[in-house]
């Protein structure tokens, strides 16, 4: 017969275990609330995503279409022959040419001969022996990574001994170039010297920077000379092609001339095809349509990159204005190569004076970035 005090343990049981229910319950039900937030939350920054993704999808497709139509177009390929030129218009290859002399060639051929003796033996170099003369300019970081052997290895004897018999090959036969008289001469004196210094490095079995940069000034005046065959039929061979290029188009095309130049990092910076390409476009046009592409590697097919970069440069020339049509400081950045978020970063890292002068700024004054004395219009409102 149950008792008051078994009827009273079995309601609390009950009741103990239907709270323990409610809490399992309540608890799988907050999980579930925090699993479905968490997708929520995922798909709404997936299709946050997706609008930039379906805006390059439609850039790419309108510089895809764009680049069949791009002209006139001059691109350089700066080779190792001084340059192979293409005419462009409409997205079509005109003509290919290579303008230059191969005096341009030969002459840089031999005038890189104490740099081919430099790339052999530059890893055996002794890392701590800096010349005093020398202690300004070169970093010591940078002789350690390069002298990445160190002098006690004689591996270099070999492969210098090879290079060797190539420079003794091409003084043989330096007579039959049938160079000019002057440029000649200052082949025969650089792989005459060449030849000799090679000889007592190997005989030694010794490369030092001191016996080096003895050799390299000795013959560095009959490298100037060399310089100056090169540049000067690189001169005239592009000079004699610009001219004719420009009688064909016609004067109202050539207004209106883009030239891309393709040019390793090494050669990016006052490139010689630009030098000589930018005396023949419209001064007014130079800074905006003569542009010096840098690449990684000479590209297996420098029309098809020149094109595709060429074709984004024109269109964000047009959105530039269009989309920023507000603000030209901002217009003009999306135009030239400054990136649309340097003058914001810059500001918010005080000028570049520290990351922490960012969060001094309020969204309020985040606003007014932007240099007020290029803006077209007003302040902007504020952001919320």
């Amino acid at each position: 017969m149950p008792t008051r005090r078994t009827v009273l343990a079995a309601t609390a049981a009950t009741a103990a275990a239907a709270a323990l229910t409610n809490v399992a319950a309540t608890g799988a039900a907050h999980a579930d609330t925090a699993t479905t937030d968490a997708a929520r939350k995922k798909t709404a920054r997936d299709n946050i995503r997706a609008v930039d993704t379906g805006m390059r999808t439609n850039y790419d497709t309108l510089r895809a279409n764009l680049t069949q139509h791009l002209g006139p177009v001059i691109i350089v390929s700066n080779d190792m022959v001084g340059g192979t030129y293409y005419l462009v218009n409409n997205g079509k290859v005109i003509e290919t040419i290579r303008p230059v002399d191969e005096v341009f060639e030969l002459a840089k051929s031999i005038a890189h001969t104490p740099l081919g003796i430099y790339s052999v033996c530059a890893p055996y170099l002794d890392p701590k022996n800096i010349l005093a003369a020398q202690a300004q300019y070169v970093d010591p970081h940078d002789l350690a990574m390069v002298a990445f052997t160190g002098p006690k290895d004689t591996s270099w004897i070999t492969p210098l001994q090879t290079f060797a018999n190539t420079l003794d090959t091409a003084r043989r036969t330096l007579e039959d170039a049938v160079l000019p008289a002057d440029l000649h001469d200052s082949c025969a004196f650089i792989l005459d010297h060449a030849h000799d210094y090679i000889s007592d490095t190997i005989r030694k079995r010794e490369f030092d920077m001191k016996s080096f940069e003895d050799f390299s000034g000795a013959v560095y005046p009959s490298i100037r000379t060399n310089m100056y065959w090169s540049s000067k039929v690189q001169i005239q061979g592009v000079s004699d092609l610009m001219t004719r290029w420009r009688k064909q188009v016609g004067d109202d095309a050539w207004s209106g001339l883009y030239a891309v130049v393709l040019s390793l990092w090494t050669t990016y910076e006052l490139n010689q095809n630009s030098i000589i390409i930018k005396n023949f476009m419209n001064e007014s046009e130079v800074d905006s349509h003569l542009i010096d592409l840098m690449t990684a590697q000479t590209p297996a097919d420098p029309v098809a990159v020149a094109l595709d970069n060429l074709a984004r440069i024109v269109q964000d020339n047009i959105a530039a204005e269009m989309v920023f049509a507000t603000d030209q400081t901002t217009a003009d950045a999306l135009k030239g190569r400054q990136d649309l978020l340097s003058t914001e970063i810059l500001q918010l890292l005080g000028g570049g004076t520290g990351a922490n002068a960012a969060s001094a700024i309020t969204k309020g004054q985040a606003n007014q970035l932007v240099c007020p004395f290029h803006n077209r219009s007003a302040a902007t409102p504020a952001l919320v």
